[in-house]
């Protein structure tokens, strides 16, 4: 390990959410903002909307993050902002504002990968140390297992990720955002399971299948909620079913539950049973911290930073498209 530092910024713009937080050297969040872009009902997240969101807000919101407790003003050391993957225009709008500020203050930046960020921060407020991973957001649907200097993939989805399912049903039922928050609330009134298709192969897990004879249910005429509620069902099977044959595969005794649909309450409830039937301890992530938000890029910055992530203005590029295995993480596990 090499140099480290004190108070790190995290700039946070992948996609709907622009957020900034500062965390010290032992990784307490010592301040989190977050505004969240909004579209209206039925109509899915336009990259040049949200980054116009994000450019409007993003002052407030890092002063806000910088602004600390009372009159007490927090001086980062460093910054990190995530780089990807996400939508363009997005990423631009955190990548400059990291530049911008980096250069005024003379300070080093780190770029992070948004995914490496939500495992570092599960990691981070969870007693796991060396778990079988289970990624589950709007970018990633992911079984990690960290080996050497990366997480590398155990099982993935093969086509939409479990966060796009829900969001893409709930755009096209009129649900109101945030989808997987409307769709948990409308599966919460129903009990009656609908025929739907159940594709597991392996490791890995198809649910493009599961969102198109969802929608058609709806269409039918089946209430939402019954199709809310076996929608669920089936998908959370399906990733059940995996992340065991994973479990067993590997012989981890953590299971690390991380990403924004983390917080459905029916999912941490089935992924918990499958840790529970194997002996392994279930360590879901915060419902306040599983959601896109700055604190994961600080955390996930401080991390790199101490391990020398430090890069020049010249290479703080973003990826749209960044796959987790392809980072270097050589801080897990955590002591």
């Amino acid at each position: 390990m090499g140099k480290s530092a004190r108070l790190c910024l995290g700039i946070e713009s992948t996609a709907h959410t622009f957020g900034a937080s500062v965390v010290d050297a032992k990784g307490t969040i010592l301040t989190n903002v977050n505004s969240t872009y909004s579209p209206p009902v039925g109509i899915g997240i336009h990259p040049r909307k949200a980054a116009e969101h994000h450019a409007e807000v993003a002052g407030q919101v890092v002063q806000q993050a910088l602004s600390g407790s009372g009159d007490k003003k927090l001086a980062p050391d460093i910054v990190s902002y995530s780089a990807g993957p996400g939508l363009g225009p997005c990423l631009r709008v955190g990548a400059t504002l990291a530049r911008a500020i980096a250069t005024y203050l003379s300070l080093p930046l780190v770029q992070v990968h948004h995914g490496v960020g939500h495992l570092d921060l599960a990691m981070a407020s969870t007693e796991a140390r060396d778990p079988l991973a289970v990624l589950v957001s709007g970018g990633h649907t992911a079984i990690l297992v960290h080996v050497g200097r990366k997480w590398l993939f155990y099982g993935e989805t093969q086509d939409i990720t479990l966060g796009n399912l829900l969001d893409m049903f709930a755009r096209e039922t009129k649900l109101p955002t945030p989808g997987g928050r409307s769709v948990e609330s409308e599966a919460a009134r129903s009990k009656r399971l609908l025929p739907l298709p159940y594709t597991a192969k392996g490791n890995d897990v198809s649910l493009s299948g599961l969102l198109t004879a969802s929608i058609r249910l709806v269409k039918m005429g089946n209430r939402v909620s019954d199709v809310c509620y076996s929608m669920q069902e089936v998908a959370f099977s399906m990733l059940a079913e995996v992340v065991e044959r994973s479990l067993v595969q590997t012989q981890k005794r953590e299971v690390l539950l991380a990403g924004g649909v983390a917080a459905n309450n029916r999912l941490k409830v089935m992924i918990s049973e499958v840790a529970k039937d194997h002996g392994a301890s279930f360590h879901p992530v915060p419902i306040s911290l599983s959601g896109d938000c700055g604190a994961q890029i600080a955390c996930s910055g401080q991390l790199a930073y101490s391990y020398g992530g430090e890069i020049s203005i010249s290479e703080s590029i973003v990826v749209p498209r960044w796959r987790l295995d392809e980072v270097d993480v050589p801080w897990i596990p955590l002591s």
